[in-house]
């Protein structure tokens, strides 16, 4: 089945950073719409992570433009990302293990009555959440500690759909699970874009790249190297631009655009 991406969401447009003498992304552009899936790759040092915090706030871009549904934005920090809608769930999920699925979905964002946390309404509000992505977690009151990795990630998935952004940044978000658990994230991962979220999928992993993902966007020694529709590329077509093998450095124009 085919999938059409709903209007643009966020843009990139010549984005540089630098981290001293080492030129960690140069003149990157990327796009990602409204119910599509865009797979981030690339070898280790491509500038994965140095792309996603920019687009986090974590690590502001030195040059280069941040567009959000077709407006001019400034992602300094943080809050800045959080205030458009974008969510983040790195690799080390950041998860307390000490604490139930209850109290990790609402860390930081307590519900209180009266001064006192309202234990009631966060537990109804978190069933209600996994319900709504078909999440099975029989109890949301054990500790996370006692959790499946593939549970712990979509426990933190969860969380970051609480503010209910409009965009999530996938980091690995398989890398660390046997088959069995990654196949209930990616299909979690089909949900969030039926849902009309916009997901960039950071991974190593073609097969889940293939699974989930409508477009592949590739970075070498932080550069483009592809931009790639992933249901009519081959997977030897991806990898080779991954390792510069081959060089696809423009963004090929979509269904619709001038050009085709």
């Amino acid at each position: 089945m085919v999938t059409v991406p709903g209007p643009l969401l966020l843009a990139l447009r010549g984005v540089s950073k630098r981290f001293g003498a080492v030129q960690a992304l140069a003149d990157v552009d990327l796009e990602i719409h409204t119910g599509e899936v865009v797979a981030l790759l690339g070898d280790n040092g491509a500038g994965k992570s140095t792309l996603v915090k920019v687009i986090a706030g974590v690590g502001p871009a030195d040059q280069g433009v941040i567009e959000w549904q077709g407006h001019t934005v400034q992602v300094r920090r943080p809050h800045d990302a959080q205030s458009l809608g974008i969510a983040t769930v790195y690799q080390d999920l950041a998860l307390c293990e000490n604490l139930d699925v209850v109290g990790n979905v609402f860390l930081g964002r307590e519900v209180r009555r009266l001064g006192i946390l309202d234990e009631v309404e966060m537990e109804r509000r978190t069933r209600d959440l996994l319900k709504s992505l078909s999440i099975r977690i029989p109890d949301v009151r054990v500790p996370v500690a006692t959790l499946s990795g593939g549970q712990r990630q979509t426990v933190a998935i969860s969380r970051s759909l609480l503010g209910e952004p409009r965009m999530l940044l996938l980091d690995e978000p398989t890398a660390s699970l046997g088959v069995e658990q990654t196949a209930h994230v990616l299909d979690l991962v089909d949900r969030l874009r039926d849902h009309g979220l916009g997901v960039l999928l950071i991974s190593h992993n073609m097969g889940d790249v293939k699974a989930v993902a409508d477009q592949a966007a590739v970075l070498r020694l932080g550069h483009n190297n592809g931009f790639f529709d992933v249901m009519t590329t081959s997977q030897e077509q991806i990898i080779s631009s991954i390792t510069g093998a081959t060089s696809h450095a423009r963004r090929p124009p979509r269904p619709g655009e001038a050009g085709l």
